[in-house]
């Protein structure tokens, strides 16, 4: 038998943000020859990702385009790379620029520009009759200000290529946006939307060809604008165990519904849509990535697969094999420790053991005497725990437990 030859994967940032870490073991696992890039050493790399790296290349500067694109194009050639990939998103755009000079198959600039460029990606969606916030977009305070009185406040202000819930406010009247916009003057140009009421949730997709070939959908509690604001909140997100009920399938079909209109190939997309009491689906913001805090474990927890390989077998063979078992609710809680300086105590976490037993399948809490996160540049804080169930109103009780009953403190 003849032994098929491995595909040579181009991955850019194989080592941050830390699910890169997985995501390249998966491309090893599934027969790829990953050729890393990024901007540290390969000895500054984590130990975990080297094993499944075939080559590395370390290129300072790597975000600077006009720096880059050259040097990576002529590394591609001399590698003979066929595919080229990030799931980080400041990098995306840079992928899509690599593609279209080497000629080779997957999303185009353009494309991306739709999932990166939060007011064209509204507009194309606009045009296909996808419900979207209001929106406008402006490089100056006098043109917020201008967006937000013709769209009404209340109005979320946020990057028009940011990530994530960074630099990102609800703001109620010209003084509120005033003082936030005081705070973003490193932002080069701001987006302005209609603040939508209404529960928020992701729709997360691996496609091939376009079309999904899995699909989760996961709630938050509360909001992320409303976890972002206030310090003593412990931010949960419940992935659920099958996406496909009457409640959240108008999310999924909105996904569908995105997925097609923005000219998704093949890969990762994340989504967050608002649900409304009306019983409608509305648009926040897609991204051509996976999601972050700890959504890909949560995948695996509620489906008992690999999302990561599952990802890397479409990208690299046009394949998703594993079958989602669908079995679990999967909740995952993060913790704020409450005061300044080190982890001096940590309460509740014997009686949290003892009320979700087998069902707590992931406790990473910082130790004691580690220094307190800045909790407002990092969602995973200062420690997480993840649980399970068949049962949605149990893991509901065991994710309120660990909001309500788990204290850490800081001093």
């Amino acid at each position: 038998m003849v032994k098929a030859l491995a595909v040579k994967v181009l991955f850019l940032s194989p080592h941050y943000p830390e699910e890169m870490l997985d995501f390249c073991r998966g491309l090893a696992e599934v027969g790829a020859e990953v050729y890393g890039v990024g901007d540290q050493p390969l000895q500054a790399l984590p130990a975990r990702v080297r094993p499944h790296l075939h080559h590395y290349l370390q290129l300072p500067g790597l975000m600077d385009e006009e720096q880059s694109i050259p040097r990576l194009v002529a590394h591609a050639r001399e590698m003979g790379i066929e595919i080229v990939e990030t799931l980080w998103e400041p990098l995306v755009l840079l992928a899509a620029s690599v593609r279209e000079a080497l000629g080779l198959p997957g999303m185009t600039r353009d494309t991306a520009l739709g999932f990166r460029d939060k007011p064209i990606m509204k507009a194309r969606l606009l045009e296909a009759g996808v419900r979207v916030p209001r929106f406008g977009r402006a490089d100056s305070i006098e043109g917020v200000l201008a967006a937000a009185r013709e769209i009404g406040y209340p109005v979320v202000l946020k990057p028009v290529a940011g990530a994530g819930t960074a630099d990102t406010w609800r703001v109620d009247d010209e003084e509120q946006a005033r003082a936030k916009l005081a705070t973003m003057g490193h932002v080069a140009e701001i987006t302005i939307e209609e603040f939508i009421v209404g529960e928020e949730f992701t729709y997360d997709a691996v496609t091939i060809a376009g079309e999904p070939a899995f699909e989760s959908v996961t709630q938050y509690h509360p909001p992320p604008l409303q976890s972002r604001s206030l310090e003593w909140i412990s931010p949960a997100q419940v992935t659920l165990r099958d996406p496909m009920i009457p409640a959240t399938m108008i999310g999924v079909e909105l996904g569908r519904q995105v997925v097609k209109a923005l000219g998704m190939d093949t890969g990762f997309v994340h989504m967050e849509w608002f649900a409304t009491e009306g019983g409608e689906a509305v648009f926040s913001e897609i991204a051509s990535r996976s999601g972050g805090g700890k959504l890909m474990d949560a995948i695996n927890f509620a489906n008992d697969i690999d999302i990561y390989r599952e990802w890397a077998r479409a990208v690299c063979w046009q394949r998703f094999d594993a079958e989602p078992a669908r079995r679990y609710h999967v909740a995952t809680v993060f913790k704020r420790a409450q005061g300044e300086g080190r982890i001096r105590a940590i309460e509740g976490l014997d009686r949290v053991r003892r009320r979700c037993g087998s069902g707590l399948v992931v406790e990473e809490l910082l130790p004691l005497g580690h220094p307190r996160r800045n909790w407002r540049q990092t969602l995973l804080s200062d420690g997480f725990l993840i649980v399970r169930s068949v049962d949605y109103r149990d893991v509901c009780e065991m994710r309120d437990e660990i909001v309500n009953h788990l204290r850490i403190y800081a001093g």
